[in-house]
C-alpha cells in the first residue's frame, strides 16, 4: 500500500516537472532542475538523456558563469 502511494507521488512529481520545463531548451531545463535540487541522474531520466551529458552541461554552465564576472 505505501509503495503504491510512493509510486503515484513519483509519477505526479514527474508530470509536474515535465509540464513546468516543456518549453525550455535542454540547457535551461538542466539548469532549472539542478537549481531546485535534482541530481544529474534524476535530471537525465526526466529529460531523456544520460547523467554524464547532464554533468557536462552543468560544468559548461558553471564555466560560462565564471566568464561573466
Amino acid at each position: 500500500m505505501n509503495e503504491d502511494i510512493l509510486n503515484e507521488l513519483r509519477q505526479i512529481k514527474k508530470l509536474l516537472v515535465l509540464f513546468s520545463i516543456k518549453d525550455l531548451e535542454q540547457k535551461n531545463q538542466i539548469q532549472m532542475l539542478n537549481s531546485i535540487g535534482f541530481q544529474p541522474k534524476e535530471i537525465a531520466e526526466l529529460i531523456g538523456t544520460t547523467a554524464n551529458s547532464v554533468r557536462v552541461c552543468l560544468t559548461r554552465i558553471k564555466k560560462e558563469g565564471k566568464g561573466k564576472k
